[in-house]
């Protein structure tokens, strides 16, 4: 306990520091939710890591990892050429360009200005505010989880006393704060994940033997996984199994591809001053995704091996079920308690870092997406401020209900509904309005609306992981789901991705696309 004192106050302290620069710094809209533009690659590159990899990627993806074995290395792969190459160089490149000539602030506001649609911004706003509450109270559970294991208090309390903490600063700092603060802590992620990875390496005895261990365990895996379409930790599922179509379209499709429409992310490309800046950050995000998403999924696979030689189960017998908390009793158990402090404190970093970027673009997006468009055109930097932070304090209360109300083990599941949710909404009109000059605003409303609603109809009503939870499909019909395999497993965005690019297309060449007026500006300097 006295190494957590000890390590929380230097790192509170830090975080405290950090903040209040950002503050000081902040005396504009700009300064507060892009911090001026003028951000250094190497603190984009680290901010955009640290959101992107939060506590969902270590806690709930490396225990969903320990589940499904080593087939979750294909989302670590999607991490670093979707969420880094493509996401920098296809999008970020244009977004900053466009989001500068556009004077946008945020990422609806990007979309609402191209389009020349307060719908479009509005409507944006109002699927971040009141939607990525569920995706924050993933990442909490993943801290409290830990907290849970460790200092034995209950799950409540340890969300509610990290919730506040994580609040104070955001909502003093702004995004210069923010940024300031996630660099720092995505420093600590990368360097106390590189030391979990080599020393669960020599617990399993070497590279070697820990990958010949887990190709000999499975035999050991419960049966119902077995017959599910589990092949083994080694081997990728079964073709055509249900394990095989929820790890493919879910985990690893949808989170590894609804990365390109996630809010708080894109915008991150509005704060660099060039493009000399932005093709600099991209060797050092995707350096910081390799290990930190690669070490957290190889050492979630590597805690069947070290459970099994010293307690004769697999980590997810170990745990009953839950396989949240699978990476947190790993660490809790072999790790000398200096060591559990510190990771402690590294969790605290990736909950903080993400979470602050979402509650900041929660707050943006009611100030400057839905409460400006009506009732404050044009007023003052503090009005919008002031807005911005009442936003904030709505995402908090929102997300503390969600983690509360939340089932075991939903950190990834929670994780890949909010990535397919807005990857379905906003990735063509997105694409299109960075490069297609004749795609129209009646279009972009018609894919937006047709990508929202066909993804929760697909969750409420087919998709089993949702509707089964949501129960309104059996309230309704007396079912789970209205569908039979594999459609019962296959992830909303893969249907309403689709059908979100088509309806685009189509709608496009049958409207009359944006005034040259607005295309002048937007594309100004493409």
């Amino acid at each position: 306990m006295l190494y957590l004192i000890v390590f929380t106050i230097i790192y509170l302290a830090i975080t405290i520091y950090l903040s209040y620069l950002g503050y000081k710094k902040t005396t504009t809209v700009s300064d507060y939710l892009l911090a001026g533009r003028q951000v250094h690659p190497v603190t984009m590159s680290l901010s955009y890591g640290s959101t992107y990899i939060s506590t969902s990627a270590i806690i709930g993806f490396g225990g969903v990892s320990a589940l499904y074995g080593f087939s979750m290395s294909w989302l670590a792969f999607l991490n670093i050429l979707v969420g880094v190459w493509i996401a920098f160089v296809v999008f970020g490149k244009r977004t900053r360009k466009m989001g500068k000539a556009l004077d946008a602030h945020t990422f609806p506001e990007l979309l609402g200005r191209r389009y020349n649609s307060r719908f479009i911004q509005g409507f944006s706003g109002f699927v971040i505010l009141f939607f990525m509450p569920v995706y924050t109270a993933a990442i909490l559970i993943g801290i409290s989880r830990f907290i849970e294991v460790y200092l034995r208090v209950p799950f409540a309390t340890a969300l509610l006393v990290f919730l506040l903490i994580n609040a104070c600063y955001v909502i003093w700092g702004g995004l210069k704060g923010v940024l300031y603060t996630s660099a720092f802590q995505g420093i600590i992620m990368i360097v106390v994940m590189i030391i979990i990875g080599i020393t669960t390496y020599f617990y399993a005895g070497g590279l070697i033997e820990g990958h010949r261990e887990l190709t000999s365990m499975t035999s050991y895996i419960p049966q119902e996984l077995l017959s599910a379409g589990h092949n083994g930790f080694t081997s990728f599922p079964l073709a055509g199994s249900p394990i095989w179509w929820f790890v493919i379209t879910t985990m690893i499709l949808g989170v590894g591809i609804g990365v390109l429409g996630q809010p708080q992310l894109n915008v991150r490309f509005m704060t660099l001053k060039s493009d000399r800046e932005l093709n600099r950050s991209i060797p050092f995000t995707a350096i910081y995704i390799l290990f930190t998403t690669g070490i957290a999924f190889t050492v979630g696979v590597l805690t069947n091996v070290i459970f099994y030689k010293n307690i004769g189960m697999l980590s997810i017998e170990a745990v009953f079920g839950n396989v949240d908390k699978i990476i947190p009793m790993y660490i809790d158990r072999f790790y000398p308690q200096w060591f559990v402090a510190i990771f402690l404190v590294t969790l605290m970093s990736a909950a903080m870092s993400a979470n602050s970027a979402q509650f900041l673009a929660m707050g943006a997006s009611l100030s400057r997406d839905i409460f400006e468009q009506a009732l404050l055109k044009g007023k003052s930097l503090a009005e919008t401020t002031i807005v911005t932070r009442i936003g904030i304090v709505f995402s908090i209360f929102a997300t503390l209900i969600l983690g509360l109300l939340m089932p075991e083990g939903i950190v990834a599941v929670a994780t890949a509904f909010f990535f397919g949710l807005c990857g379905a909404t906003f990735i063509p009109a997105y694409l299109f309005g960075l490069y297609w000059k004749r795609g129209s605003k009646t279009a972009a409303k018609a894919s937006i609306l047709c990508g929202f609603f066909s993804s929760l109809i697909w969750m409420l009503f087919f998709h089993e992981n949702e509707s089964r939870a949501i129960g309104i499909c059996r309230f309704f019909f007396g079912s789970d789901t209205l569908a039979g395999h594999p459609f019962n497993m296959i992830d909303p965005q893969v249907i309403a991705l689709p059908l979100s690019f088509i309806v685009f297309i189509v709608v496009s060449y049958l409207t009359r696309p944006v005034s040259q007026e607005v295309l002048r500006k937007a594309f100004r300097h493409i």
